[in-house]
């Protein structure tokens, strides 16, 4: 049994069936998360409204790879940990036991948010409808100190085919999504608050890099060519990218000769 008053996180672990709490929290920080500013704005006020027992949102956050989507979830919690916040962290395939997890702590004092990274679904997967049914449509209603945040490439959390607009019609000057279209949307549906996370511009990858490198007493013109270099070896430029840069060159002689 967790003491929720000294655990803050926990994460799923299926076989054994049971919460393992979390020791050592991944430390990042909301100041640390740039350009990502009206996001980050909007999950802030929706929590607050949570940890005050106000209606609240579940959260689904969707968009590019790399762009501090899971870093967001994270930061919330080590912003207002002290104010009852708690994470309970739960992969795809461990929905199934969402409600058991959920009857576990509906009746605790602390504020818990269900967190499920790089959530998405494929044709066929049916364990999207235990989330559907803990969202909302069940009998009974969700818990007033549950919400449910996830992270996901993918905008309906569902894959979307040209064939399934097929069946859409134009009635009266109104869509009528065909029952495939509606099936797929009626998850994303169920998250009140849905933010779109986008590539980053050039910018805002090398304040990232900045960021990481706040002491660097080298050529900082030099510092931010390899840093792009960096990117354009992994195609991406985010968030994601220059933490990585940062773990690479950091403490490497080539710093040192920039």
């Amino acid at each position: 049994m967790i003491d929720w008053n000294h655990t803050y996180a926990a994460i799923w672990r299926q076989r054994q069936a049971f919460l393992r709490p979390v020791r050592q929290i991944d430390p990042i920080r909301l100041d640390q998360l740039l350009g990502i500013e009206p996001q980050k704005q909007q999950m802030i006020d929706n929590t607050l409204r949570f940890l005050a027992g106000l209606p609240a949102n579940n959260a689904l956050l969707w968009g590019a790879r790399g762009t501090g989507k899971s870093s967001l979830v994270k930061a919330l919690l080590n912003e207002y940990l002290h104010e009852g916040l708690r994470v309970i962290e739960v992969d795809k395939q461990d929905l199934l036991y969402l409600p058991e997890i959920v009857d576990d702590i509906r009746e605790h004092n602390q504020r818990f948010i269900i967190y499920c990274d790089d959530l998405s679904f494929e044709n066929g997967d049916a364990l999207y409808k235990p989330l559907k049914s803990v969202l909302e449509g069940s009998i009974e209603l969700p818990p007033e100190n549950v919400l449910f945040y996830a992270t996901s490439n993918r905008r309906h959390l569902l894959p979307e085919h040209m064939r399934d607009n097929l069946d859409t019609l134009l009635v009266d000057n109104e869509v009528h999504y065909s029952d495939t279209i509606e099936e797929k949307i009626s998850l994303s549906d169920r998250f009140g608050l849905r933010l779109a996370f986008y590539p980053q511009h050039t910018q805002t990858y090398l304040d990232i890099v900045d960021s990481y490198f706040v002491d660097y007493p080298g050529n900082r013109e030099a510092l931010h060519k390899a840093a792009l270099d960096f990117a354009h070896q992994n195609a991406a430029k985010n968030g994601r990218t220059a933490k990585q840069f940062f773990n690479a060159f950091s403490n490497d002689e080539r710093t040192e000769q920039l």
